[in-house]
């Protein structure tokens, strides 16, 4: 273990500064799998939250933002009725590791607010891994999770962020 933490010290401390700090707003869109696959046809989000620079590659944040999942209307040729939109709001903290000048992978974690009647929430998690097309704009791919009381929210998404700096 020891080993393991100082190569990692030694790689972080000899790579070039690639960290992204600044205001974070974006947007993304997916499908739900399992749990909601039935009941919920596309999920749009919008992601915002705030990184610092904690070194040359690790960045450190806030996010929160917006997770809406349209109901299904159709399916199979048939309406279906009494079905609602999903809806969260994600409080969380953000970690991003910079291998490269354009690559980044990290994962948000906290809690998932269910805004719909009879969504309570909970806990949320989303890995992300990202590429930056400019300097301050970036496509990602991520997979969100929420483990509600007894099912779970799981949907896989396209984004695009962009970093406003002050």
């Amino acid at each position: 273990m020891k080993n393991i933490i100082i190569a990692l010290a030694f790689t972080f401390s000899v790579t070039g500064f690639y960290a992204q700090e600044g205001l974070k707003l974006g947007l993304h869109a997916g499908l739900p799998i399992d749990d909601f696959n039935d009941e919920i046809s596309l999920m749009v989000g919008l992601d915002l939250g705030y990184m610092w620079a904690l070194g040359e590659v690790v960045d450190l944040g806030i996010s929160t933002g917006l997770i809406y999942g349209f109901k299904d209307s159709f399916q199979s040729d048939e309406i279906v009725s009494g079905l609602t939109d999903v809806q969260f709001v994600p409080l969380a903290a953000s970690l991003r590791i910079w291998p490269s000048n354009s690559f980044s992978f990290g994962v948000d974690g906290g809690y998932g607010l269910g805004l719909n009647k009879g969504n309570d929430g909970g806990i949320y998690y989303r890995p992300i891994i990202g590429y930056l097309m400019g300097p301050m704009t970036e496509i990602n791919l991520s997979y969100t999770g929420i483990q509600l009381e007894n099912r779970t929210w799981n949907t896989v998404s396209l984004g695009f962020l962009h970093t406003f700096e002050f």
